[in-house]
């Protein structure tokens, strides 16, 4: 399962970056790590405003972390902070 998040969220990452979003690289070997630390603060990741303003925030590591298919690879904290980070955000309304 973590190959599949790992691949879905460089995938994002390129997709973000064909819009003009800046996104810092993340190394396959480091990514849940960096997912982790991403999501255990108040910080938003990076991109995370860019991408809202331009009305994509399904390309956010925070939308792949609530995604089904991959809530079992973040504890509920880290899954609760993003949820929260996408519901201030609009992202499902």
């Amino acid at each position: 399962m973590e190959e599949k998040f790992i691949a879905a969220w460089a995938e994002n990452r390129r997709k973000a970056e064909a819009l003009g979003v800046k996104m810092r690289p993340v190394a396959p070997e480091d990514a849940m790590k960096t997912a982790h630390r991403a999501l255990s603060g108040s910080r938003l990741s990076d991109g995370f405003n860019a991408l809202r303003d331009k009305k994509r925030l399904e390309l956010t590591l925070e939308a792949l972390a609530v995604d089904k298919r991959f809530t079992s690879l973040f504890p509920d904290e880290e899954a609760n902070e993003a949820l929260t980070r996408l519901l201030e955000a609009g992202y499902f309304g």
